[in-house]
């Protein structure tokens, strides 16, 4: 069973972090258009797993406006 904490990073990292670096963006920039610390942005995309606070989720999500009930459909699609 794959770690729901590892599953909602990865996801974070691979679908809306990396796409916003290769547009030239800075992971600064990121974690300030998104509401939280550049260092929460540096945990999320680590290799180690993340215990990602609720709060900080929703605040990453209320940025993409998006609800955190699909948030939780399109990592497990």
């Amino acid at each position: 069973m794959t770690d729901i904490n590892e599953k909602i990073c990865l996801y974070i990292t691979k679908n809306w972090l990396i796409p916003w670096l290769q547009e030239g963006k800075s992971q600064n920039s990121f974690a300030k258009n998104h509401g939280v610390e550049e260092s929460t942005i540096r945990k999320i995309k680590s290799e180690e797993t993340y215990r990602i606070p609720v709060e900080t989720l929703f605040k990453i999500c209320e940025a993409r406006k998006i609800s955190l009930s699909d948030f939780f459909k399109l990592i497990n699609e």
